[in-house]
C-alpha cells in the first residue's frame, strides 16, 4: 500500500502525533499544540484512516531584569590582583579567574561562555580574567599555572579549587558550576 503526501515530514507528523491538544504555560513561555484533520494508523489488518492536523504556537519572553552575559574584569598586575584579594576577603566573597591567552583556541572559545555563567552568579561571585602573557611572570607563577586555559575558585585569600579547561567547553563550564557549588 502507497501513501502519497508531499514530504516525508507530513507522513511522520500524521502518523506520530497523537494527542490532541496541549497547553503548557511557564513564567517565560507559552505552548499551544493542536491537532485535527486526518491521517493514516497502522493497525493488523492494514491502514486505518484517522483524523489528524497539527498546529503549533510558541512564544517565548527573556527575563530582562538579569543580565546574560557579565564582561569579566582582567587583572592586570599584582597589586591589582592583591587589591581583589583583599577586597574579596574582607567581603568574605569567592572569586573566579580565568587564566587566559590571546592565542589559545579553548581560552577564546571558553571566555563567553564564563561570561555567560558570571551572569547567573552576578550578584553571589566576581569573575576575572588574567591574560598570562600581558602580566608579569611573578603573578603567573603565584597562581601556579602551568596549562591554559586555568579557571580557579580563590576564597579568602587563597587558592581553593581549579579546572584545567582542555576539553569541551560544556564540560569545563559544569566543572566549575560544581566547584563553584562546593566551594562558593
Amino acid at each position: 500500500m502507497s501513501i502519497l503526501v508531499p514530504n516525508s515530514h507530513i507522513l511522520y507528523r500524521e502518523i506520530h502525533h497523537r494527542r490532541d491538544q496541549h497547553l503548557l504555560g511557564g513564567g517565560s513561555s507559552f505552548v499551544l499544540l493542536k491537532s485535527y484533520g486526518f491521517g493514516f494508523e497502522p493497525r493488523n489488518d492494514g491502514w486505518k484512516k484517522i483524523a489528524k492536523k497539527h498546529l503549533r504556537v510558541e512564544a517565548f519572553w527573556p527575563d530582562l531584569s538579569r543580565p546574560t552575559a557579565v564582561e569579566m574584569q582582567p587583572v592586570e598586575d599584582c597589586d591589582q590582583f592583591d587589591k581583589i584579594l583583599a577586597d574579596a576577603k574582607e567581603l568574605s566573597q569567592s572569586i573566579i579567574i580565568d587564566w587566559m591567552a590571546a592565542w589559545c583556541r579553548k581560552c577564546i572559545y571558553l571566555k563567553p561562555k564564563l561570561e555567560k555563567l558570571a551572569a547567573e552568579y552576578d550578584t553571589k561571585l566576581k569573575f576575572y580574567c588574567v591574560d598570562v602573557n600581558k602580566v608579569p611572570q611573578a603573578l603567573v607563577q603565584r597562581g601556579n599555572i602551568t596549562k591554559m586555559p586555568t579557571i580557579q575558585l580563590w576564597k579568602d585569600g587563597e587558592m581553593k579549587a581549579e579546572v584545567i579547561g582542555g576539553h569541551k567547553a560544556w564540560l569545563v563550564i559544569e566543572e566549575v558550576r560544581a566547584m563553584i557549588l562546593k566551594f562558593g
